[in-house]
């Protein structure tokens, strides 16, 4: 989808106004919670959310630190894919 937005000229001067919208837009969206680190990823072309939260980090926005419980949440899904992998060399 392509989406067209019109700048005041003041704004048209910066030296990408097109990419500091879009990263604008992936960092509100991220901040509302309508976008997850993994779509604001897509949205600016990263290729990992770990670039997106780098990113995030680099404009002193730390609002979105890995906490402990997101780590639990990695474990947990690194335990229930290994479990899955076993189960499926035993069938």
């Amino acid at each position: 989808m392509q989406i067209t937005v019109e700048l005041p000229n003041d704004l048209i001067q910066r030296p990408n106004p097109a990419r500091e919208a879009l990263e604008a837009l992936a960092i509100a969206g991220f901040r509302a919670g309508t976008l997850t680190t993994f779509q604001a990823a897509q949205l600016l072309e990263f290729g990992s959310r770990f670039e997106f939260e780098r990113f995030l980090k680099e404009r002193g926005i730390d609002d979105h630190a890995y906490s402990v419980g997101d780590l639990d949440d990695d474990m947990e899904t690194l335990r229930k894919l290994e479990a899955s992998r076993k189960d499926r060399r035993q069938a």
